[in-house]
């Protein structure tokens, strides 16, 4: 039994494809499944069924592909080691973030990140954070920024900060005339609001807890997933939305004066590091928190008065 062997099957596990697995790693097919059949001859037992398309794991395979991963991850942890040693920081950190976040907090920690790391190869992918969660399971991905909490047992949650819900209202709405909103005035039925399957309308919605759909409210639906596609229809097109806080760094003094906060207790998200709970790469993952911290407005670091929004509907 050897590494590569692992690494093969838990390829052929993650992309329930031999074909797809052997791309994946480098190999050609022949040799993955060559390499395959010698450790299941060697075990006495059928790891994937392959009259199944796509392939899966046996009863067995499950959990010998899962104690793969749990092998391969304690590896990786000896050049982690030597370089904890050597006081170095470097390799691949893949990250994962949802879109509501990403163009307000990359760009304020990129520069300054590669520049301490520069041996630090960062590959960054904005997904939804249901994609963002299957990739983690798959070891597909390093870590996540996502809005938490997720109460997933196999994900390891690092909260990071709190960020608030502000309103944006339009000069024509009431809520404009308001100097700080309660979460009895929010009506749904009003709000532009993101499509689904963005965890940030979910909580939105949860400000309120009133359900409605647009079809009740509209006779226009809009399907958006852009913060900033919201910030325009309130300009151009009146009523109002919420937006995350961090959104808000560069709004005109116009915008700015559309802008209102709630009162104490604030509707917050929680914004946390998310790996699997057998994570490898501590220290690139710890240096990465570490700049993104540096970053964020000390008032956001803090829990105190302030109501984290469920993300589930």
């Amino acid at each position: 039994m050897t590494t590569v062997q692992l690494e093969y099957i838990v390829a052929v596990d993650t992309y329930r494809s031999f074909v797809l697995a052997a791309e994946k790693c480098f190999v050609t097919q022949p040799t993955l499944s060559m390499q395959i059949q010698k450790l299941e001859d060697e075990l006495g037992v059928k790891i994937f069924d392959r009259s199944k398309l796509p392939v899966v794991p046996t009863e067995i395979g499950v959990e010998i592909v899962e104690q793969s991963r749990i092998i391969l991850k304690e590896n990786s942890r000896i050049k982690e080691i030597v370089s904890g040693h050597k006081k170095e920081v470097q390799g691949n950190l893949r990250v994962g973030i949802i879109p509501t976040l990403a163009p307000y907090l990359l760009p304020r920690i990129l520069t300054g990140f590669m520049k301490k790391y520069p041996k630090v190869k960062l590959e960054i992918w904005e997904y939804p954070t249901e994609q963002i969660v299957q990739q983690l399971k798959l070891e597909q991905l390093d870590c996540g920024l996502l809005a938490t909490p997720l109460e997933n047992p196999n994900l390891e949650e690092q909260p990071l900060f709190y960020e608030s819900f502000v309103v944006y209202a339009a000069k024509t709405n009431p809520l404009f005339e308001k100097k700080v909103v309660k979460p009895e005035d929010i009506d749904v039925r009003e709000v532009w609001l993101l499509n689904e399957g963005h965890c940030m309308r979910n909580q939105v919605l949860n400000i309120c807890r009133d359900k409605f759909t647009m079809g009740e409210y509209k006779n226009l639906e809009y399907n958006t997933g852009s913060v900033e596609t919201l910030k325009r229809m309130v300009d151009l097109n009146a009523g109002y939305t919420i937006l995350p806080e961090l959104s808000l760094q560069d709004l005109s003094a116009r915008q700015m004066n559309m802008v209102r906060f709630f009162k104490s207790p604030e509707p917050v998200r929680e914004i946390s590091l998310v790996t699997h709970r057998f994570f490898v790469k501590q220290a690139l993952i710890a240096a990465f928190k570490k700049e993104i911290l540096a970053h964020v407005p000390e008032k956001m670091k803090a829990q105190k008065n302030k109501k984290v929004m469920e993300i589930n509907a």
